[in-house]
């Protein structure tokens, strides 16, 4: 099963682990977070029960385009497209160009998983 891995952490200390990366301080490891929110609420608002079912409509029914996923979810194309570039930014979409300047939405994980520390 694919999973995607997500971390939460604060804009400075995403911040801080870049450049720890960067100096060649830190390795990231293959378990470590490929994906990273600020908070869980805008993890929350990312992954919605709403957009959690588009994702599901996208693995299941395999829509060929953005209209057909449009009537398959009853959403407006531009609110799905809008939706589906900001999915796409987190790693939770692909979307590929196909035939007549068509574009199909792939979700290439099963699940998410969550990292987060307890520290402030």
């Amino acid at each position: 099963m694919t999973t995607l891995k997500v971390g939460i952490a604060t804009y400075e200390q995403m911040k801080q682990r870049t450049i720890a990366i960067a100096r060649g301080e830190l390795k990231p490891g293959p378990q470590d977070p490929k994906v990273w929110f600020t908070s869980t609420e805008s993890m929350a608002r990312i992954l919605s029960a709403r957009n959690r079912k588009l994702l599901e409509i996208i693995r299941e029914k395999k829509p060929q385009s953005l209209a057909e996923l449009a009537a398959e979810t009853g959403r407006k194309k531009p609110n799905l497209s809008r939706t589906l570039k900001t999915m796409q930014q987190y790693g939770l979409v692909e979307i590929q160009k196909a035939g007549r300047g068509r574009l199909v939405a792939h979700v290439p994980y099963k699940r998410v998983a969550m990292v987060m520390d307890l520290t402030a």
